[in-house]
C-alpha cells in the first residue's frame, strides 16, 4: 500500500496540474513528431501502455487504478457501485468547475502580463477569483459536507484530484484555503494520508512557478506560443 502512494500522488499531480501542461507547452514537446505519433490531439496528458494509447486525464486515471487494482487499496477507487459513482461524480464535475477555475487564476497570475503585455484587468481577476470561491463553496457544501473525505472516512482519488487543483493557484500566491478552516483541516488530512514529505515533493516545482514567465520568454518557442496563449485570455 505504501509503495502506491507516490504512484497515486505524482501521477495525479501530472494529470491535473496546469503547471505540467505549461511545462510541456513551453518546451514545444507537443509539436514534435514523436508526440504527434502518440496523440494527434497534441495535448497532455497522454498515456502509452504497450501499444495502447489513451488521452484525457480522468480516463487515464481510472485505467491505471483499475489496472493495478490488486496493488491499490479499495478505498482509492471503490468497487462498490455507489461509492465509485460518487468518485466519478466528482471527477466529472471538477473539469468545468474547480479545475477550470483554479487553472484560470493560475494562468492569469503566472502568465497574463508577459503574454498580453499589460496588467491584468481588475474585473478579469475579480471574476476569476469569484469563480474559484464558488467552486470551493461547492466542494465544501456538496462533496465534503463535513465528512473527513469526499467519500466519508476513507481517502479516495477524488480527494487527491481536488487538492491538486487548489494547489495550482497556491503556487502563484493565491491561497484558496484562506478563511476556510474546514478545507484546511481536510487538506491536512489528505497530506497526512499521503505523507507530508511526498505531498511537498510533488508540488515542489509548482511552488517555484514565479520563474515561469522568464522561462517562457527565454524559450525559443515564445514567438510561436504567444498568439496561442493570447487566445486563452480573450
Amino acid at each position: 500500500m505504501e509503495t502506491m502512494k507516490p504512484f497515486i500522488l505524482c501521477n495525479l499531480d501530472l494529470f491535473f496540474n496546469v503547471f505540467a501542461w505549461v511545462h510541456v507547452f513551453v518546451s514545444g514537446q507537443q509539436y514534435s513528431k514523436e508526440f504527434g505519433d502518440i496523440s494527434i490531439v497534441r495535448k497532455v496528458p497522454v498515456m502509452k501502455d504497450g501499444s495502447f494509447i489513451l488521452t484525457e486525464s480522468t480516463a487515464i486515471l481510472e485505467y491505471l487504478v483499475q489496472k493495478y487494482s490488486g496493488s491499490v487499496a479499495d478505498h482509492w477507487f471503490p468497487a462498490d457501485l455507489q461509492q465509485r459513482a460518487r468518485v466519478n461524480e466528482y471527477l466529472s464535475w471538477q473539469h468545468m468547475n474547480l479545475r477550470a477555475h483554479c487553472s484560470k487564476v493560475f494562468l492569469l497570475r503566472a502568465l497574463y502580463q508577459i503574454v498580453m503585455d499589460s496588467e491584468i484587468p481588475k474585473e478579469t481577476m475579480d471574476f476569476a477569483v469569484e469563480n474559484v470561491k464558488q467552486s470551493l463553496n461547492l466542494l465544501e457544501e456538496k462533496f465534503l459536507q463535513g465528512k473527513p473525505f469526499i467519500l466519508g472516512d476513507k481517502i479516495s482519488v477524488a480527494d487527491v484530484v481536488a487538492v491538486v487543483e487548489i494547489m495550482q493557484p497556491f503556487g502563484t500566491g493565491f491561497d484558496g484555503f484562506e478563511g476556510r478552516p474546514k478545507l484546511i483541516a481536510w487538506r491536512d488530512r489528505v497530506k497526512k494520508e499521503l505523507g507530508e514529505k511526498l505531498f511537498e515533493e510533488a508540488h515542489e516545482a509548482l511552488m517555484k512557478s514565479s520563474n515561469m514567465p522568464q522561462k517562457l520568454k527565454n524559450s525559443g518557442n515564445f514567438a510561436q506560443l504567444k498568439p496561442i496563449l493570447q487566445k486563452v485570455f480573450r
